[in-house]
């Protein structure tokens, strides 16, 4: 009787053992596939943020050819001292009233030819009031003048000298020049702003060089934004950019300072002209 419930036994103990471990193995699977689909998933979420954050990266990242970021490229302009110093085109229409002496002129808020605070008030002050005094003195001295007619010519004078200067204030208006005009006077003012007071004109000086190469920069991607098609002169932006990082990279050798100070003035990130750059 052993010999036949001996296996019997055994058959129920392998048929019960087997049935566990198909239960087992199947829910062991059930949770590794759980696992995996969870963990793909994660996987997937973390590469799209990764991908996010890197385009993010990307957008933000200074423009090596502007050298400003997107998101503050036209503040940052707007306050650097680059910016300030350039001929304003929309300010050209407009002028102001001088009082001097002799009367009233109408004076362009842009002034061309090179002319400063010291020139404007001697050519439109000081001379006037000088040609007026010598017409007057002239024809008191003739014998039959008297002090009526003195006073008489002196204003008649003083009026014609008032008139002349209203009229040479039209002519160094630099609404009257054209585009190269403009552009000499802007590279004029530059290389003033960037120079140093004891050489108060060094066009040699390497943050005038940068001045200049931003100010020629800035130009020319203004002409390829409307022009995208101009292929040859965007090989000579390329090459002003990378001329303008040299200069730049010599600067902070040289001293630090003055390369951090520059790149504040001319409203550039370090990140612009610093390592690889791509245009």
């Amino acid at each position: 009787m052993l010999r036949t419930r001996l296996p019997q036994t055994c058959r129920a103990l392998i048929s019960t053992s087997q049935c566990t471990s198909n239960l087992h193995t199947a829910a062991v699977l059930r949770a590794q596939a759980s696992r995996r689909a969870g963990g793909s998933s994660t996987r997937k979420v973390n590469l799209a943020n990764r991908e996010g954050r890197r385009k993010d990266a990307l957008a933000n990242r200074p423009s090596v050819i502007l050298g400003t970021r997107p998101s503050d490229e036209a503040e940052k302009w707007r306050k650097s001292n680059l910016a300030s110093i350039l001929v304003n085109e929309a300010e050209l229409k407009s002028s102001t009233e001088l009082e001097l002496r002799i009367g009233k002129v109408s004076l362009p808020k842009q002034i061309g030819f090179g002319l400063g605070e010291v020139e404007k008030k001697m050519l439109f002050n000081d001379l006037p009031v000088l040609s007026a005094q010598a017409m007057t003195l002239a024809s008191v001295s003739r014998p039959y003048t008297v002090a009526n007619d003195a006073a008489a010519s002196h204003k008649l004078w003083e009026e014609n000298e008032l008139r002349k200067a209203n009229m040479f204030a039209k002519v160094l208006d630099l609404r009257n020049a054209n585009a190269a005009g403009i552009a000499f006077e802007n590279r004029r003012r530059i290389i003033v702003a960037f120079s140093t007071p004891e050489n108060p004109f060094n066009p040699g000086r390497a943050e005038v060089q940068a001045a200049l190469k931003t100010y020629k920069i800035r130009k020319l991607w203004s002409h390829l934004f409307k022009f995208k098609r101009d292929s040859g002169n965007r090989l000579g932006l390329r090459k002003l950019v990378h001329e303008r990082a040299k200069i730049l990279r010599y600067l902070r050798s040289v001293d630090r300072d003055r390369y951090e100070t520059v790149l504040e003035r001319l409203a550039l990130e370090p990140e612009s002209v610093e390592g690889e750059l791509v245009v």
